[in-house]
């Protein structure tokens, strides 16, 4: 029997970047939303397969702003013989004085309780869920707001710590995911708190879905893009 698309798309990014390796021992973090719940299924399926030399578990960092995961994903979850592991952070009491909440700093305290409870209990690599159109959406705001040209790379390796991140959906575009979410019946949280200030996100998305009309292919091309650098034809 076939494995679904996204599975395959997975399969290839793990393959070309070498996302996973012999003895790795994985941390997913798991949000709630469609992206970290087909990559914590993804894992739940290759762990079954033949000479699957790796281990994973995953991580719900909740805070007072940040729910539980919900029963039904949970049971989702278990079905899959997956357990969840739920870590309070209170993130509203890190906002330092003179400075407002917002998504930026929210999504970055729970990325730093991930690397902190993997560098503390020997996980080597942290999985998280962006996806293609996710890339292609930071690298515009990149460009456009710092003027540098950089994005989320599909591995990143961090120079102080053992442990590095990597993005098993970077080849999947979001359509794709939320089609397989549908055909997986998968039941997901979504983020609705008052500090949500995602403007800009909107704004790269739009321009991403202009600029490709949608097109899968020409997303993938966009990413190709940022692998073949032509610096003689630049300042």
């Amino acid at each position: 029997m076939s494995q679904p698309l996204l599975f395959s798309l997975m399969d290839k990014a793990v393959f070309d970047y070498k996302m996973i390796e012999e003895g790795d021992r994985i941390l997913v973090g798991a949000s709630g939303g469609k992206d970290s719940t087909a990559l914590i299924e993804y894992f739940a399926n290759r762990l079954k397969r033949k000479n699957a030399l790796f281990s994973f578990a995953c991580l719900h960092v909740t805070s007072e702003i940040t729910p539980p995961l919900s029963a039904g994903l949970l049971d989702l979850f278990k079905s899959w013989n997956v357990e969840v592991l739920d870590f309070y952070v209170d993130v509203l009491a890190r906002v330092k004085p003179g400075f407002k909440m917002n998504c930026w700093w929210c999504s970055t305290q729970r990325r730093n309780e991930l690397l902190k409870y993997a560098m503390d209990n020997g996980y080597n690599k942290i999985a998280l869920g962006h996806h293609l159109d996710d890339i292609l959406e930071t690298m515009l705001m990149n460009m456009l707001d710092k003027g540098e040209f950089s994005t989320m790379p599909p591995v990143m390796r961090y120079n102080n710590y053992l442990c590095q991140i990597i993005r098993p959906l970077c080849y999947a575009d979001e359509k794709t995911i939320i089609e397989h979410g549908k055909n997986s019946g998968y039941i997901v949280n979504t983020c609705t708190c008052n500090y949500q200030d995602n403007s800009r996100r909107k704004d790269a998305k739009k321009a991403v879905e202009f600029l490709t009309g949608g097109d899968k292919v020409k997303k993938n091309k966009m990413f190709q893009a940022m692998k073949n650098i032509l610096t003689d034809y630049l300042p």
